[in-house]
């Protein structure tokens, strides 16, 4: 496995860190805060951030962040952590597609964007310091950790939509088998090109690929594999 996709994981399986950017009212002393983040289809983190916030206002004044994502446990030193450094910068494009699925993860955010004082940024990664536990630290560039040009945001809905209609036994057995959880209902709520996401009684899992894949026949192909080796179990 490349380093830029172990990294990618690594933050998909996550929701949270801290973000810091660079203080406006302590000129040049970093600003730490705790936020949550949904990565898009790019490997970017998407926070959802007030107008009023401290760190929104050093944003506007410079762009330049890094976003720390950790396991810290007992041992914080001997855990896993990730450290995103980047620019951020107001989310452009389709933003009806990106607030839907910011809100496919965080459903509860739908009141902070009705409120009309919050809106999405993105973080594009310009490098990242990976740890996987003691002694095992790398940079790891942009350029490797960027996905492979892939046709899932296109299909993403389609995709969805099947699985939770047709399959909702599958995803089942894959909380089951991957996650030894048993589930009463299991929703999937994303699928890019690394695996997937299942809300399963209220909670996330994650499931990965073996392999990223780029369009939406190899993702079915992933699915039908992964759901298979459940359903055998």
């Amino acid at each position: 496995m490349s380093e830029g996709i172990e990294a990618r994981r690594y933050l998909r399986a996550r929701r949270h860190g801290i973000l810091s950017t660079i203080s406006r009212k302590f000129e040049g002393y970093p600003f730490g805060s705790v936020a949550t983040y949904v990565l898009d289809h790019e490997g970017r983190p998407v926070i959802l951030i007030s107008r009023l916030a401290e760190h929104s206002r050093n944003i506007e004044a410079d762009p330049r962040v890094s976003l720390l994502v950790s396991d810290a446990g007992e041992d914080a030193q001997a855990s896993a952590r990730l450290t995103l450094i980047g620019h951020a910068a107001c989310a452009g494009g389709d933003l009806g597609a990106l607030h839907a699925r910011y809100l496919k993860y965080r459903p509860d955010a739908q009141k902070l964007l009705a409120l009309g004082d919050f809106s999405l940024w993105t973080i594009t990664p310009r490098a990242l310091r990976f740890i996987g536990g003691f002694g095992d630290i790398r940079w790891i560039t942009a350029a490797s950790y960027a996905p492979p040009a892939n046709a899932l945001a296109e299909r993403e809905d389609d995709i969805i939509t099947h699985m939770n209609t047709e399959h909702a036994h599958g995803l089942r057995d894959c909380c089951r088998y991957y996650h030894r959880r048993n589930t009463e209902i299991a929703i999937m709520v994303g699928i890019d090109c690394d695996g997937f996401d299942v809300r399963a009684d209220g909670g996330l899992l994650r499931f990965d690929f073996d392999l990223p894949v780029t369009d939406a026949t190899a993702a079915r192909e992933q699915l039908v594999a992964m759901a298979r080796n459940a359903r055998g179990a």
